[in-house]
């Protein structure tokens, strides 16, 4: 059975500069640094720093954490707190959200528990969360292949008449993958619900973007499929909401797929095994701090009369009570059961399976058998 999609293809070019609607020095632009997008009301705003600062909070506590051996690996998004939570809080909790690896602070802005989130990273579980309690699919380590799973979700609520939207990110590195180009053609043949979010961080692990595109932008790519694509500044967490929020707005009224490249930078390392210093320069780094995102709002809401002592006393308590949760829940050893391997693969085992899985089970009640004797010595 075919389906024929009647739509016009968007031929919009991406701006050259990224769309701001905050400069640096937290004050509100105008004119064609916006590209037409409006700031958000103060109360959104207010919104997103207090999340801003509550998810930087988890993701050092994380990174901490790790450092101490009590996380085997965590890839922070330390710096990139704009352009995640900007995206994150422009969909709805019926919505669907297909994250990377990297997205733990946007996880923890959706609403998911920190032990949840990080089980995966501690070894215990591949995904600790009920995906669809959450409407949240498994964090992706494989680069682009959730860009896939949006789709195809996307595309049949669309054909179940579902008013849903499917975003997901994709790292800078991730639009070099078959499986986005993939996922950027279906989605704009179809036009499917989907709003795909690239965090150019500028590196690709120790690969820089130059190495990866010659294209202008990421954002451009969006053209080459028939989609519109947006070149935002993803330090302004108050432009990336607005950008967002729109082509949430858009893809739900059927509209179509939409592409946003969100500029932005990784603050720390790519994970704690890895060592930037070899790839780039420490001064590098310091311009990019420079560019903080949550100074920016918070200079922006001070001038406003917007951020008291009394609401950043509130924010900063409910974060520091975020980082409490989080130590505990990484200081309570997991109770592992290794049969578990074999549960949740097929519907109805294969005998295969079945035979692999006695195996183990006779294994380790050997083995539990030999340490009683052991003991009993």
């Amino acid at each position: 059975m075919s389906l024929n999609v009647e739509h016009a293809p968007m031929r919009t070019l991406p701006s050259a500069k990224p769309l701001r609607l905050l400069d640096n020095a937290g004050h509100a632009l105008t004119g064609a640094a916006t590209g037409g997008f409006a700031l958000p009301d103060g109360e959104t705003l207010l919104d997103l720093y207090r999340k801003m600062v509550i998810a930087r909070r988890f993701d050092v506590q994380v990174t901490a954490l790790t450092k101490q051996g009590r996380l085997a690996t965590y890839p922070s998004a330390y710096g990139q707190e704009g352009c995640e939570i900007g995206a994150i809080s422009a969909i709805g909790s019926t919505d669907w959200f297909f994250p990377t690896y990297r997205d733990c602070v946007a996880l923890i802005t959706r609403g998911l528990e920190p032990g949840e989130i990080l089980q995966s990273f501690r070894g215990d579980w591949h995904n600790g969360y009920d995906q669809h309690a959450y409407r949240t699919a498994a964090q992706a380590t494989p680069l682009a292949t959730q860009a896939l799973h949006a789709v195809g979700l996307s595309h049949a609520a669309r054909l179940r008449r579902d008013p849903i939207v499917a975003l997901t990110f994709l790292g800078d590195g991730a639009t070099s993958e078959g499986d986005a180009h993939e996922a950027f053609n279906f989605a704009a043949v179809w036009q499917t619900p989907t709003v795909f979010v690239v965090q150019n961080n500028q590196y690709a692990i120790s690969v820089p973007l130059s190495r990866q595109t010659h294209a202008a932008t990421l954002a451009d790519k969006a053209v080459g499929y028939g989609m519109p694509g947006y070149h935002v500044d993803g330090n302004d967490v108050a432009a990336m909401y607005a950008v967002t929020h729109a082509a949430v707005e858009r893809a739900r009224a059927g509209g179509g797929p939409t592409l946003i490249e969100g500029v932005t930078y990784r603050i720390e390392s790519h994970t704690n095994s890895d060592d930037p210093t070899r790839y780039r320069e420490a001064r590098e780094v310091e311009h990019w701090k420079r560019r903080d995102p949550i100074e920016r709002l918070e200079k922006y809401l001070v001038s406003e009369g917007a951020l008291s002592e009394t609401v950043r006393s509130e924010i900063t308590d409910a974060a520091e009570a975020l980082a409490a949760k989080t130590r505990e829940a990484m200081s309570v050893e997991a109770e592992l059961d290794p049969l578990e391997l074999f549960d949740h693969v097929y519907s109805r085992p294969r005998t295969a399976l079945l035979e692999q899985r006695s195996a183990l089970e006779a294994e380790l009640a050997a083995g539990a058998f030999a340490q009683h004797e052991a003991g009993a010595r």
